[in-house]
């Protein structure tokens, strides 16, 4: 499978694809609320949330070997960190899309200043910049290909 580059420009191309009224090919999200969920994926990245580890340490190795095969994320996965019924924090799809591609700037120029900054995920442990951007180009296709963009 192709992912898409884990660049901002890239990613709001994508978005402005998105139709705000569409349903979604598999689980329960709105489209507003797959770009909040995004945001929080960024922010997650960025140190910002309490999060702790949710698999044991030793299964870590094998969680960050998937982040560099060709394998998609399984549809309808579940985890405790991102409920479905997650309020809405913006007003309208477009205020998302303003806080996710703040959210990017914000990460871009964090690890920019800070080669060696970590950030903790939940099932794939500490990250640093290389691998966050993996994953976010895992988890973005996901959400993109849920909506029909990719």
């Amino acid at each position: 499978m192709e992912f898409v580059q884990a660049d901002l420009c890239a990613f709001l191309e994508i978005l402005e694809n998105l139709d705000k009224k569409k349903s979604a090919s598999w689980g329960k999200m709105t489209p507003q609320r797959m770009i909040e969920h995004l945001s929080d994926c960024i922010y997650m990245s960025c140190g910002i949330g309490n999060h702790e580890l949710l698999i044991p340490e030793e299964k870590i190795k094998g969680m960050q070997a998937f982040l560099i095969n060709d394998k998609e994320m399984p549809q309808n996965i579940q985890v405790p960190f991102a409920k479905e019924n997650t309020p809405l924090r913006n007003t309208d799809i477009e205020l998302a899309i303003d806080e996710f591609t703040m959210a990017w700037v914000d990460f871009e120029e964090m690890y920019s200043e800070d080669q060696k900054k970590t950030a903790l995920h939940p099932y794939y442990g500490n990250l640093n910049y290389e691998q966050w951007l993996l994953l976010h180009s895992k988890h973005f296709t996901h959400h993109f290909t849920q909506f029909g963009l990719m």
